[in-house]
């Protein structure tokens, strides 16, 4: 049982830089491989970046040298730095857990946070 709440998100220029924070609940966050994903209107969910409970980290093609994912252990928080935003970045973008933590399986990432929008325009 792994609460999550997205927060960070919001409009932003072409070029800029937006960081994004997951806050969760629950005494055995370090266990859990934590991942970041994202999806645009009438468009499917894709992985953005993800790590590992042993803090390996992947990134998606579209984001790698942009965008960096980080945990914090003792603060129960993941975070997502973005830069050189694109408007094609435009999602709703949601933080999620796996108890499969030692790798990353995409299909035990069974946890997830309510979203937090991520525009870039202008």
């Amino acid at each position: 049982q792994v609460q999550l709440v997205e927060s960070g998100g919001g409009l932003v220029q072409p070029g800029g830089s937006l960081r994004l924070s997951c806050a969760a609940s629950g005494r055995t966050f370090s266990s859990y491989a934590m991942g970041w994903f994202r999806q645009a209107p009438g468009k499917v969910r894709e992985l953005v970046a993800a790590i590992t409970n042993g803090g390996s980290t992947n990134y998606a093609d579209f984001v790698k040298g942009r965008f960096t994912i980080s945990r914090d252990n003792a603060k129960n928080t993941v975070t997502l730095q973005m830069n050189s935003l694109k408007p094609e970045d435009t999602a709703v973008y949601y933080c999620a857990a796996s108890p499969y933590g030692h790798t990353i399986v995409v299909i035990r990432f069974d946890y997830w946070g309510q979203g937090t929008q991520v525009t870039v325009s202008s």
